[in-house]
């Protein structure tokens, strides 16, 4: 017999099947007795239990998932840290998972939830299927989701008001003089992209501004996309006088462009975005940009997650952040308004 005990010698052991002593040990419903009997057999082999096992009468792990689209992002990394803190002075860890904006890994995310693998699941969707809404109504754990989901989905929910931070940044460029306004977004079957997009026709609407296709641009959320929506954006329309990225990565990637094809910002373009990341702030110029309180939104999710686990029977709770723009060189210069 191997000197390190495996489920296989916990079986003989207790004299139950290797089925029987996995589903114990994963902390999931078994017998009393087949519980007991694998318990006694773990301990006089020396098994040394997993987190699973550990807190199999608590049917607790200690830990909180936070499935993102993009780890890099420093939208969620601004998260991170106002997460982790709350968590760990809770007594939970936070484990992250990174779904590359795949819906399907979302799901499965979902799924493992009847695992107790964590305790509980904080999740920023970027395009919300019918499936992910029939795993949350059905969800064997407590679920935050970070970002609009219909009305009515039984989770708790923090949001912020994408489409306002979208106006606040068109009418300030049209309160700068600026006309020709276009518009980089990322993909339209994701929940900001076409958020963003209904946004800048109602913004522009309300200025009286005509709404031209010209002047809008999809790409994806990322820097070198943006670079070529914006690329094409720029070649196609020779009198911008402003542009809105539908985030700080994107307008990264379009001050690229417009460097290169030697156009002054914000002197002949002025460049707002969406998410007042730290990227924002070491850009250069510096970006005008419209803050979503990604920190405020993490937070939130965090305190509502823990009141959750607290006090489970509560009604869903909705928290939305206000958005507000931070204006700095890139749309009105070094010496500013």
């Amino acid at each position: 017999m191997s000197d390190v005990p495996t489920i296989t010698t916990i079986a003989q052991r207790a004299g139950v099947s290797i089925a029987s002593v996995s589903r114990v040990l994963n902390g999931l419903p078994t017998r009393a007795e087949t519980e007991s009997r694998v318990m006694s057999a773990a301990r006089e082999l020396g098994y040394v239990p997993n987190s699973a096992a550990r807190s199999l009468k608590s049917r607790r792990s200690n830990q909180v998932g936070f499935a993102i689209a993009d780890i890099g992002n420093p939208v969620y990394l601004a998260m991170i840290r106002e997460i982790q803190p709350l968590l760990k002075a809770a007594g939970y860890r936070l484990v992250l998972h990174s779904t590359n904006v795949d819906a399907a890994d979302e799901i499965d995310v979902l799924r493992g939830l009847g695992e107790r693998y964590v305790d509980g699941l904080i999740m920023i969707p970027l395009r919300v299927t019918g499936e992910h809404l029939k795993m949350f109504a059905a969800a064997r754990a407590p679920i935050v989701i970070i970002g609009s989901v219909p009305e009515g989905t039984p989770v708790d929910n923090v949001r912020t008001d994408s489409r306002k931070g979208v106006r606040l940044a068109v009418e300030h460029l049209h309160q700068l003089g600026r006309r020709r306004i276009g518009f980089v977004n990322g993909p339209l079957d994701t929940v900001p992209g076409a958020a963003r997009s209904a946004a800048y026709a109602e913004a522009l609407a309300g200025l009286g501004l005509p709404y031209d296709p010209d002047l809008v641009e999809v790409g994806d959320f990322y820097r070198p996309e943006g670079a070529r929506a914006a690329a094409r954006l720029i070649g196609r329309v020779p009198d911008l006088d402003a542009l809105l990225c539908a985030n700080d990565l994107i307008a990264l990637g379009a001050l690229d462009v417009l460097r290169r094809e030697r156009r002054r910002v914000p002197e002949e373009v002025a460049v707002a975005s969406m998410d007042d990341t730290d990227l924002a702030t070491v850009a250069w110029p510096p970006l005008t940009s419209v803050s979503l309180g990604s920190a405020e939104r993490g937070r939130a999710a965090a305190e509502l997650l823990l009141d959750r686990l607290a006090h489970g029977d509560r009604a869903p709770r909705v928290v939305t952040v206000e958005p507000r723009l931070v204006i700095r060189a890139s749309t009105v210069g070094e010496e500013g308004p």
